[in-house]
């Protein structure tokens, strides 16, 4: 008996473990079906009442970036290379583009545009023959460029004249700040799509700054599009290498191109131990110039423009309001003493202007016939009635001019070398010229801008 019933609680024992072990195996689809059900929490939000669906395919991206560097001499521009290929990535995942780097300078002897969009130079510029030609052959096919810091360093300019005195236009370098700071810069230009997200002022990362023999307010093609603010002053920690006074332009983008230009990219080191003691992507609002940048350059429109300002890539015709005639050359001419006049509205290139920013908020206003030639104060006259004539822009401050917008949104323009207003005759005569006269807010310094196709 005692060997029967041993017997029968082994058979027991064993259908107790079968029946576990059968209800186990149920017991695990049941598990793995809660898993698959589960709602992914992703950027769509849970499943809805349909069940799991497939999963999207990436996004391609909305354009290609191409970053090229040397990598090899200077600790600081090193650093800059090494933290750049880390920021940029990270942002193009962010902002939907891809980002490659490489230090084969050649590769653009062939570069297209519909292999990449945008080219940046991080520390360097292309050396050889063949790289410089393509270069300037993607560019001329309507490629994009952002450069930074030493990527428009030469002490010789005529060995690629192209480059240095055309497309950048700054020249030879002559002079830097040191050590690196800081620096507090003003925004001039607040329509171009990679400035229009900035302050009026804002405080730049810690770079070493550069100065340049030719001043890029005197070229017509070069729209400045930040310089130092002279509460900066002095900028550096060197007395012997800092700037106390003067003009010096930080981004700007050449509209004959699509490019920009950022006088910025050398970090602060402790030379000795090889330690980097600053970040070029510390200031968020730089940081937001080269998102917008890099969007306008790769295709996109960026951000709307404020509909406050004037657009410096637009053609304006100025209809008086005391008469309603507009600000002509007379004769369509465009020599230096052609007369700017008033004239009935015709719609001709002789009654369009571009407004192109100085600094300061002063603006040089040029003709449509050859933007090169701007309305000028004759003689340099600080005296009211002093005539208006085209002569060409050399940066002379009877050549510049202030728009203040009216409430009624026209404009009234102020003479910086004189302070006094632009301003129609007593005459309402076709053919009359134009002069300056003391500000007084009449209808004779009243201006309606109209944007020309």
């Amino acid at each position: 008996m005692h060997g029967i019933r041993s017997g029968s609680a082994r058979i027991g024992l064993r259908v107790l473990l079968l029946l576990a072990m059968l209800l186990g195996l149920s017991a695990a689809p049941a598990y793995s079906d809660t898993i698959v059900l589960q709602a992914p929490q992703g950027p769509q939000g849970p499943q809805g009442p349909q069940g799991p669906q497939a999963p999207h395919a990436p996004q391609a991206p909305a354009f290609k970036v191409i970053a090229f560097y040397n990598g090899t001499w200077d600790a600081a521009h090193i650093s800059f290379v090494k933290e750049a290929n880390q920021w940029f990535p990270e942002t193009a995942a962010r902002n939907n583009f891809s980002y490659t780097s490489t230090n084969n300078w050649d590769l653009l002897s062939s570069i297209t545009r519909d292999q990449y969009q945008v080219v940046l130079f991080l520390d360097d510029r292309p050396q050889t023959a063949a790289q410089r030609a393509g270069f300037e052959r993607y560019m001329q096919a309507g490629g994009a460029w952002m450069g930074f810091h030493v990527s428009a360093f030469t002490t010789n300019a005529q060995e690629w004249p192209w480059y240095h005195n055309q497309f950048l236009g700054s020249g030879n370098f002559t002079s830097n700040t040191w050590g690196p700071t800081t620096a507090v810069l003003r925004t001039e230009d607040r329509t171009h799509p990679s400035t229009v997200g900035l302050p009026a002022t804002f405080t730049s990362s810690v770079s070493e700054w550069y100065s340049w023999q030719n001043d890029l307010r005197n070229n017509p093609d070069i729209k400045i599009l930040a310089s130092v603010d002279p509460v900066s002053f002095p900028l550096g920690t060197d007395p012997n290498q800092s700037w106390y006074s003067g003009y010096y332009p930080i981004l700007w983008t050449n509209t004959t191109y699509r490019m920009l230009y950022a006088n910025f990219g050398h970090n602060a080191m402790d030379y000795g131990t090889g330690t980097t003691l600053s970040s070029s992507f510390a200031s968020e609002t730089q940081n937001r110039f080269l998102v917008d940048g890099l969007k306008w350059l790769g295709g996109g429109a960026g951000d709307p423009a404020p509909t406050d300002p004037i657009s410096e890539t637009a053609w304006y015709s100025l209809a008086g309001s005391a008469n309603g005639a507009c600000v002509d050359a007379r004769g369509a001419a465009t020599d230096n003493g052609t007369a700017i006049q008033q004239y009935m509205c015709n719609q001709t290139a002789a009654q369009q202007y571009q407004f192109r920013s100085t600094d300061s908020g002063f603006m040089r206003i040029g003709v449509r016939n050859n933007s090169r030639q701007v309305i000028d104060v004759a003689n340099v006259s600080t005296s009211d009635n002093a005539p208006l004539q085209l002569w060409s822009y050399g940066g002379g401050t009877n050549q510049q001019w202030k728009p203040v917008r009216e409430s009624s949104g026209r404009y009234h323009f102020v003479a910086r070398h004189s302070g006094k207003c632009l301003s129609t005759p007593a005459s309402p005569a076709n053919g009359v010229q134009l002069i300056q006269r003391s500000c007084d807010d009449s209808a004779a310094q009243s201006f309606r801008l109209t944007a020309q196709p």
